[in-house]
């Protein structure tokens, strides 16, 4: 197989990864209660409209900056004119005297518009890069950073509603994003990156144990974390405070990470309080 063959399977594959991830959240909103649209959740106590909103402009930039570089520029430009990225979001979906859209009609276009982004991105040449709001992307890393904004984001809906989540091994590009940022969550803070990075063994959803940073003499014992690598994703993407899980963190390096750990762009961002964001009677199956 050659370096593009194996490049074009590789962005298949996590394309699938974000279909799967964006329909599951369409199923679980599809026949929900309405009152749930207008409900606040413990994210920044914005409601479920106000999530999928989120999302649906997301997807939006997205796609727009797979077809057009320069309508995504100009997007930017705008953005940066508006009052911020929330409020821009509110007047795109909401022109001047026009009716609000209700929740269904906003899942709808949402997905509408999530399922042109997968089309676009596993049409994408898979080593050409794509303008971000952060650093350009390739392909696939777009659909893993898609991927990991959808999955962290319904963690408000599913814990407002109360019901559990399952998971697959397709978590899998989640995880490497949150190990791979280890030093952006610190350098995006202005502080000095702490050496060695911890050694990382986490439980996989199937039973596989997945290692990051092989142990060496310097961190084997004393720089660790190892636990549910569902735990660790919520970490890292900010849904759960470290408090808030069973995740075993040895080291001042691995405890300096897990306090601050942010896996997205965009300026520092601080972990939900201890105790915040986790409901009870939810189970992670």
């Amino acid at each position: 197989m050659t370096d593009t063959q194996s490049a074009t399977t590789q962005l298949s594959a996590q394309v699938a990864h974000l279909a799967t991830e964006g329909s599951t959240l369409y199923a679980l909103l599809k026949d929900t209660d309405t009152g749930y649209w207008t409900s606040q959740t413990e994210f920044k106590k914005w409601t479920t409209w106000d999530i999928i909103a989120h999302l649906h402009f997301s997807d939006h930039m997205a796609l727009t900056s797979l077809t057009n570089e320069r309508d995504f520029n100009t997007l930017l430009r705008d953005i940066g004119h508006s009052s911020g990225l929330t409020h821009y979001t509110q007047q795109w979906l909401t022109p001047q005297n026009s009716t609000p859209l209700s929740g269904p009609e906003l899942l709808n276009r949402w997905y509408q518009t999530f399922e042109q982004l997968c089309q676009a991105l596993a049409q994408a040449d898979p080593e050409q890069r794509f303008q971000w709001v952060g650093p350009s992307m390739k392909a696939r890393m777009f659909a893993t950073a898609r991927q990991m904004e959808t999955w962290a984001h319904a963690w408000a809906i599913y814990d407002l509603m109360q019901q559990p989540r399952t998971h697959s091994d397709a978590l899998e590009p989640i995880v490497n994003i949150g190990v791979r940022t280890y030093a952006w969550s610190f350098r995006n803070r202005g502080l000095e990156v702490p050496s060695p990075a911890p050694c990382i063994r986490l439980l996989a959803p199937s039973g596989t144990t997945w290692t990051f940073n092989e142990p060496t003499d310097t961190n084997s014992h004393t720089e660790s974390i190892a636990g549910s690598a569902v735990e660790f994703c919520q970490v890292v993407t900010q849904v759960r405070n470290i408090a808030d899980t069973k995740l075993l963190v040895n080291g001042s390096n691995a405890k300096a990470w897990m306090a601050i750990a942010q896996c997205f762009a965009g300026p520092p961002e601080d972990p939900p309080a201890p105790g915040s964001r986790v409901p009870r009677a939810i189970r992670i199956i």
